[in-house]
C-alpha cells in the first residue's frame, strides 16, 4: 500500500490554455481539487509555496479552506520556505489550520530554493546572523519552529494581564496536538536527508537532487532515502517516519492525454541551481501498461510510503481530477498501491 496525493504549484497566467487567469482562480481551483481527490479516494492535497510570483505563496488561508471542506484527505505543502518565516507567528497559523482541519496537516518545510528576487526574504524582515548564510538561517528558523509546536510554556505571564492566565509560562496558542510529528523537511541532498531525521522530520524528496555520484536520479533517491532512514533509526526515534516523493506520471488513456503529454520523450535532466549541479527526475507519461512497467523500474518510488503526483493545475479540475483518476484506476493497483 502506498499514500497517493497530488503536488500542487499554483500557477496562474492569461495564457490562452490556462483556467486558472487570475489568483481567485487558483485558489478556488485548489480548494475544488481537494475536494475532488477526495471523493476519488486519493490521500493527499499538497501545495507548493513561492514567493513574489504568480503562485500560490500564503499556504495558510487555504489550508485552513481545504480543512474545513474536507474530511479526511491529508492536506499539505511541498515547501514553505523557512528563509522567509517568522516561526512563532506560523505557528500559530499553523496551529489554527490544523484544528479545523481536525489533525490532518502534513506540512514540508525547507531551507528553500531559488526564488524569484534575489534574497526575498531581506523584504520579509529576515536576514543571516553574522556568520550564517541564508541556508542556516532557514534551518534555524525550522529549529525554532519545531521546539515551539512542543507546546512548552516559555513567555513570561503579565502580572495583571487583561485575561486570567493559566499558572506558569505561557506557550503559542492554538496549540494543536501531535502536529510536531507531522513537520516533513525537503531535502536536496544526502546531508540534509540525514540532518533531518537526527531532527525527528519526515523526509520530503522531489523531483530534483543534488548529483552526488552521476548516476540516474532515481537510483541516487533511493539512496539519499535509505541514508535518512539509517539515521532516523540511529537517532533512537520512536515511531516510524513518512517518506515522500513527487513525480509527474500521466497515464495515456484518451486522445486529450495524448495531445498534452503523448509527445514526451522524457529522461533526467542535469542543470546548475544555487551554484550546485543538480539532476533533474525524469516525467513519465505512456499507455498504462508500458507506464506500470516503468513505474516498477523506479526504485525510490518503491522506497518511499507516500506518491505526490505534481498536477498541471492550469489544465483545470475537471482535466486534473481525470489524470488523477486514470493513475489511481489504472496504475495503482497493478503496482500493490491499492
Amino acid at each position: 500500500m502506498k499514500r497517493i496525493g497530488f503536488l500542487s504549484f499554483g500557477h496562474w497566467s492569461d495564457a490562452a490554455y490556462s483556467q486558472t487567469r487570475t489568483a481567485q482562480d487558483v485558489l478556488l481551483q485548489s480548494i475544488d481539487l481537494a475536494v475532488a481527490a477526495e471523493e476519488l479516494g486519493a490521500d493527499g492535497a499538497y501545495f507548493r509555496v513561492h514567493h513574489f510570483a504568480r503562485q500560490l505563496a500564503s499556504p495558510f488561508p487555504l489550508l485552513a479552506a481545504v480543512g474545513a471542506r474536507t474530511r479526511r484527505i491529508e492536506i499539505g505543502t511541498g515547501v514553505i520556505d523557512m528563509r522567509y518565516e517568522n516561526p512563532l507567528y506560523m505557528v500559530e497559523n499553523a496551529g489554527a489550520a490544523d484544528l479545523i482541519s481536525g489533525g490532518r496537516l502534513q506540512l514540508g518545510i525547507s531551507r528553500g530554493s531559488p526564488e524569484q528576487v534575489i534574497d526575498g526574504w531581506r523584504y520579509f524582515g529576515h536576514g543571516p546572523k553574522a556568520g550564517q548564510s541564508d541556508a542556516d538561517m532557514g534551518r534555524e528558523h525550522a529549529e525554532i519552529f519545531l521546539e515551539l509546536l512542543k507546546g512548552q510554556g516559555f513567555a513570561e505571564p503579565n502580572p495583571r494581564p487583561m485575561f486570567p492566565n493559566p499558572p506558569g509560562a505561557l506557550r503559542l496558542e492554538p496549540h494543536a496536538e501531535g502536529l510536531r510529528e507531522r513537520i516533513w523537511w525537503g531535502s536536496g541532498s544526502n546531508s540534509t536527508a540525514v540532518w533531518a531525521a537526527k531532527a525527528g522530520m519526515n523526509l520530503q524528496s522531489s523531483t530534483l537532487k543534488a548529483d552526488e555520484s552521476g548516476e540516474p536520479f532515481h537510483v541516487q533517491q533511493a539512496r539519499q532515502i535509505r541514508a535518512y532512514r539509517d539515521a532516523w533509526r540511529h537517532a533512537g526515534h520512536a515511531r516510524e517516519p513518512r517518506v515522500s516523493v513527487s513525480r509527474s506520471i500521466f497515464a495515456l488513456v484518451n486522445d486529450q492525454d495524448r495531445a498534452y503529454f503523448g509527445g514526451e520523450d522524457s529522461r533526467d535532466q542535469i542543470g546548475m541551481i544555487d551554484q550546485f549541479r543538480a539532476v533533474f527526475g525524469r516525467s513519465y507519461a505512456a499507455e498504462p501498461d508500458k507506464l506500470i512497467e516503468q513505474l516498477k523500474a523506479d526504485e525510490a518510488i518503491a522506497e518511499a510510503d507516500t506518491l505526490l503526483l505534481t498536477v498541471p493545475n492550469q489544465l483545470g479540475v475537471d482535466y486534473n481530477t481525470h489524470a488523477l483518476e486514470s493513475i489511481l484506476t489504472h496504475v495503482a493497483p497493478a503496482m500493490g498501491w491499492r
